[in-house]
């Protein structure tokens, strides 16, 4: 596996990006996949490891930082717009079709987490994917609303659109751009405001497990209000008669959304359970990412053509 730094334009901002090729390489072009990593991820962590084992496979793989974030252009910086995190994805599919080793009509999608959410929004509008597939996907616009597992406070989000709605009058005024931690300063804290699930997040971004310099610390207060109105699973019907994977772990907290979407989708579908993961465990844990990517190389194999 050969990995190469790359760049291409995503509605005018220019997307820092890993392509993984398979070796030895081959005169014949190659099925390919877009590889979107989690919110407040860089292609560095999660995305670039499932990037890198399906490239050992024998696929062309992509893994990019989202516009505003990690290495990729656009400013402010921390901005999480869902609108433009889909663009990226298919601006990422197009990157590839102009490649000589990606065969232009066997690219699919892998959306991991958040990208799981925007994966299926992508695409849903972009024909040129001919097959999806996610892991610990989430609908973000739902996730902020309801909580991670579908119980918050409704005036949980009605107090961050508040300030959401603040932060914008004061930048109108000259203030600087508002921002707010994505995660707690502690694990202790993370643990109390997120239960599991935030504790998991807190150990994976934040710590040695697989923290990384650029990944999201924080967001603007700007994302809040373009996340909160956002709806990723709405259209999910319109990838059929496109083939759909939906890979959760039977222990996440988010695992719930995997099978509303999977419910709302047409066929043909699949809902794969890895027994005993929870959310972040499909992040980077060896024997539950090695289970994902086994059944990923055979369904990408199945439905892009074999390798």
């Amino acid at each position: 596996m050969n990995r190469t730094d790359v760049t291409f334009d995503s509605a005018g901002i220019s997307l820092a990006g890993h392509l993984y090729l398979p070796a030895p390489e081959t005169a014949a072009p190659l099925p390919a996949m877009v590889v979107g990593h989690p919110g407040t991820g860089v292609k560095e962590q999660t995305a670039g490891t499932y990037a890198a084992r399906l490239a050992e496979q024998g696929f062309v793989t992509l893994a990019f930082d989202a516009a505003y974030q990690g290495e990729s252009g656009g400013l402010p910086r921390g901005l999480e717009d869902p609108a433009h995190r889909v663009e990226d994805l298919k601006a990422a599919v197009s990157f590839l079709t102009t490649r000589p080793e990606v065969d232009a009509d066997r690219i699919g999608m892998l959306g991991i987490c958040a990208s799981g959410g925007y994966g299926i929004a992508a695409t849903a509008g972009d024909h040129r994917v001919r097959a999806l597939a996610t892991v610990s996907g989430v609908d973000v616009g739902r996730q902020f609303r309801e909580g991670a597992d579908g119980s918050q406070d409704p005036a949980v989000v009605q107090g961050m659109l508040d300030a959401a709605a603040a932060a914008r009058t004061a930048e109108a005024h000259g203030a600087p751009v508002g921002m707010f931690p994505v995660f707690p300063d502690t694990a202790e804290e993370a643990r109390a405001l997120g239960g599991r699930h935030g504790f998991e997040g807190f150990e994976y971004y934040r710590t040695e497990r697989g923290a990384h310099p650029r990944s999201a610390k924080e967001f603007t207060w700007s994302s809040v209000d373009r996340i909160a109105t956002s709806d990723q699973f709405r259209f999910v019907s319109l990838i059929a008669p496109r083939p759909l994977l939906i890979i959760q772990g039977t222990e996440a907290v988010t695992r719930h959304m995997g099978t509303l979407a999977f419910a709302d989708a047409r066929e043909p579908k699949e809902l794969h359970w890895i027994e005993g993961a929870s959310h972040v465990d499909l992040y980077d844990r060896p024997e539950h990412v090695g289970a994902a990517v086994e059944r990923l190389t055979e369904f990408f194999g199945k439905e892009l053509g074999g390798v």
